[in-house]
C-alpha cells in the first residue's frame, strides 16, 4: 500500500501530511529544518517501510529543497519535487496554511497529479552558487562608488563614471583630495570607501577565479564564448541557469523559460500581447541581456549581422530598450540551436545571403525605375 506525504517546506520548519492510500492514516506533523528534526522525520519515514508501505514524498521547490531532497533520498524515498508555480491548486489556493498546503501535496501526489519540476544538476548549482555571490558583492562595489561620487559632488568635485573604474584611478583621485589644501577633509571621507571598494573588488576576483576553474574544459561555456562580445561570466551564467538544454523541447519553450517572451492573453477572437512574462532566473535573463550587449560593443565585428541590422532598425522606431529585449529573445532562440546541435556560433549564418543581397538591389533597381522620368 502506498503511504503519500506532502511537505510544506520553510526555512525554520517543515510540515508534513502522510496520508495513506485507503486515507485510513492521516498525520499532520511539524519538524524543524535541523539535524535532529531530519533524523526524527527519516526514523519515522523508515517506521512505514518496516511496516510494508510504499513511501512517496512531494515538496515544493524552495531554496532548501535540495538539502532537504538529498536527505530524504538517502532513506530510499522518492521525491517528487513541484514546481508551484505551475501548480495553481497551492500556488492560488484561498486557504494559505502550511497543514492545508501538504495535505493538497499529499493527496495530488496519491493520484500522481502533480506537475515535476526537475533541480539542476549539482555542477550547475555550484556554478549558480558562486556567480549569486559574485553578484552581490558586484552590487555592493557600485554601491560604495555611487557614495564618492556623492561625496565628491557634496565637496563642489565632479567626477565621471569611469574615474572609479581601477584601482590606479582611485589611487590618483584620493592623492589628488590629499594634496589639496581645501579637500583635505574629502580625502578623509572617501578614503575608507575607497578602501572598501578595493577589498570588495579583490574578492571579486577571487570569485572569478574559482568560477574559471568550476567551467575549465566545460563544452556547453566553450560554445557560447564563441559569440562575439560574450566573456567567461555571461556564459558560465547561461551555462548555469540553463543546466540540460535537452529539458526543453523547442527554442520557443526556452525562450519563455527565460522570461523574455510576451504576455499573450487569446480569448474568443481577441488576442492581446503585454510586456515580457519575466518567468524563469533573472540571472539567464540579464545574461542575454548582456549577450545583446556585448555584440553591440563588438560592432566591427558583428555591424554585417542580420540580427544586429535588425536591432538597429527597432531601436530608432521603438527604443533601446524594447530592441534589447526583443534581440534578446532571438539570441535565446541562436543559443538553443548552438547547445541542441552542440556547434559554435556560425557567422555566416548571421551575415546576409547572396540571395537576400539580390533581393535587395533587385527591389532597389525596381524602386528607383519607378521614381525615373518618362
Amino acid at each position: 500500500m502506498r503511504m503519500s506525504i506532502g511537505v510544506d517546506l520553510h526555512k525554520t520548519q517543515f510540515t508534513v501530511c502522510m496520508l495513506s492510500e485507503d486515507r485510513k492514516i492521516e498525520i499532520f506533523k511539524e519538524y524543524p529544518t535541523k539535524e535532529e528534526g531530519y533524523e526524527a522525520f527519516i526514523k519515522k519515514i523508515d517506521s512505514m517501510v518496516e511496516e510494508g508501505y510504499e513511501v512517496s514524498a512531494a515538496v515544493e521547490s524552495t531554496g532548501n529543497t535540495r538539502y532537504f531532497m538529498n536527505r530524504v533520498v538517502k532513506a530510499g524515498v522518492l521525491v517528487k519535487v513541484v514546481n508551484t508555480l505551475k501548480f495553481k491548486v497551492v500556488n492560488e489556493s484561498v486557504k494559505k496554511t502550511d497543514r492545508h498546503d501538504a495535505r493538497t501535496l499529499a493527496e495530488f501526489l496519491e493520484k500522481d497529479m502533480l506537475p515535476e519540476s526537475q533541480l539542476c544538476s549539482q555542477e550547475s548549482e555550484d556554478i549558480r552558487r558562486v556567480i549569486k555571490s559574485r553578484a552581490v558583492l558586484v552590487r555592493a562595489v557600485v554601491s560604495l562608488k555611487n557614495q564618492v561620487h556623492a561625496l565628491l559632488l557634496s565637496y563642489g568635485v565632479e567626477s565621471k563614471r569611469g574615474q572609479l573604474q581601477s584601482k590606479k584611478d582611485r589611487q590618483r583621485i584620493l592623492s589628488g583630495l590629499e594634496d589639496h589644501k581645501v579637500y583635505g577633509s574629502a580625502a578623509k571621507a572617501i578614503k575608507p570607501l575607497l578602501d572598501t571598494i578595493n577589498e570588495v573588488h579583490a574578492e571579486v576576483k577571487k570569485l572569478e577565479k574559482v568560477l574559471e576553474e568550476l567551467v575549465k574544459d566545460d563544452e556547453v561555456v566553450e560554445l557560447l564564448k564563441t559569440i562575439p562580445g560574450v566573456g567567461p561570466i555571461t556564459a558560465s551564467t547561461i551555462r548555469a541557469f540553463t543546466d540540460d538544454i535537452d529539458r526543453f523541447e523547442s527554442a520557443k519553450k526556452y525562450a519563455a523559460y527565460t522570461g523574455l517572451v510576451p504576455w499573450v492573453q487569446n480569448s474568443n477572437e481577441s488576442i492581446h500581447h503585454g510586456k515580457i512574462t519575466k518567468r524563469g532566473p533573472v540571472e539567464l535573463r540579464t545574461a542575454f541581456v548582456q549577450v545583446v550587449l556585448g555584440m553591440v560593443r563588438a560592432q566591427k565585428k558583428t555591424h554585417a549581422y542580420r540580427i544586429m541590422s535588425k536591432y538597429g532598425r527597432m531601436k530608432s522606431q521603438k527604443g533601446s530598450g524594447k530592441a534589447i529585449v526583443a534581440t534578446a529573445r532571438k539570441m535565446s532562440t541562436i543559443v538553443y540551436t548552438m547547445l541542441k546541435n552542440k556547434e559554435p556560433f556560425d557567422e555566416l549564418k548571421m551575415a546576409f545571403t547572396k540571395e537576400y543581397m539580390d533581393m535587395q538591389a533587385a527591389a532597389l533597381g525596381a524602386a528607383l525605375a519607378e521614381d525615373k522620368p518618362a
